[in-house]
């Protein structure tokens, strides 16, 4: 059995090969109308700390496909009893367990203290799980991810932070556009510029952290549990808006991508989201996919 899915870091990138070929079969399979069930008779508990759509549906609905039974938990971890005792408790009901937290803490507990693999599906540190489905859907649309430019205009958030451990495992390079004082710090800033060299890169000058891009990717200005600085980050990021000049800057062939919820005419602007190329819809689809790949590849 593997065991837990909670940080690109801890992949070789063999590894993510594998999810991401893994990831194809299941969705060619599901296509084709195969029935296929490796979680057959396995239960899976769900602990999410922060409100959801995406991460939520497709877990429960790739759960389902695979034959497994979701238990779904809405709670703050800590509250009422240790994050340990809860991994030791739900070690013994379920096969594994999916968490949504906002302390990344959290979930290194819940992996450290219980014998049941964790997968990570978000915390304020890392989104592994969405970084995996877009590198399936830029395979999809350029297909290979090898020399690649991703420019990921915003905030150096939890977004960022998968995709800056990708890059220090696969040879794509990344660069991050934002105003002074929001790059992203600390030991996965650094390991990125360790491993990746000088394929990552961060800048303030828009123009040319994003001309001849391959991609253009942006998130929300405001994440969750930062509503307190909301004016304050309107105001830093409004010159690094995604919009028709941007996307020109970098070329007609560019890729537009979001990891979603939109705030449109934040960071992006309708044009852009619903224009030819745009594929955030595809990146969604195929959280279905790639979450169903990491389950598959932990759980059985």
């Amino acid at each position: 059995m593997y065991d837990d899915f909670i940080s690109f870091a801890d992949l070789t990138r063999g590894e993510i090969e594998e999810l991401l070929s893994l990831a194809d079969d299941l969705k060619k399979r599901r296509k084709n109308g195969e029935l296929y069930q490796p979680l057959r008779g396995k239960t899976i508990g769900m602990l999410f700390e922060k409100p959801s759509l995406r991460t939520r549906v497709t877990f429960e609905t790739g759960i389902y496909q695979l034959g497994g039974h979701a238990v779904f938990m809405e709670m703050r971890l800590g509250e009422r009893e240790t994050v340990p005792d809860i991994a030791r408790n739900l070690e013994r009901w379920v096969d594994g367990i999916v968490a949504r937290t906002h302390s990344h803490d959290s979930v290194l507990e819940l992996a450290a203290h219980g014998a049941a693999p964790v997968i990570n599906a978000l915390t304020d540190l890392l989104h592994p799980c969405q970084i995996l489905a877009d590198a399936m859907t830029l395979r999809e649309k350029r297909g290979s991810l090898e020399g690649l430019h991703v420019a990921f205009v915003g905030d150096g958030n939890n977004v960022f932070a998968s995709w800056a451990e990708l890059a220090a495992c696969v040879p794509i390079k990344l660069t991050l556009v934002c105003p002074k004082g929001y790059e992203l710090k600390g030991p996965v800033h650094e390991r990125a510029k360790e491993l990746a060299g000088d394929r990552y890169g961060v800048t303030q000058d828009l123009e040319s952290g994003v001309r001849g891009a391959d991609v253009v990717y942006t998130d929300v200005w405001t994440s969750m549990g930062q509503e307190a600085e909301n004016t304050k980050r309107q105001k830093a990021f409004r010159p690094y808006q995604v919009n028709r000049r941007v996307m020109e800057l970098a070329g007609r062939d560019a890729l537009f991508m979001h990891c979603l919820p939109a705030h449109r005419g934040e960071e992006v602007t309708d044009d852009v989201i619903e224009s030819e190329q745009s594929i955030v819809f595809d990146e969604a689809e195929n959280r279905l996919h790639a979450q169903k790949s990491v389950l598959v590849w932990a759980l059985t």
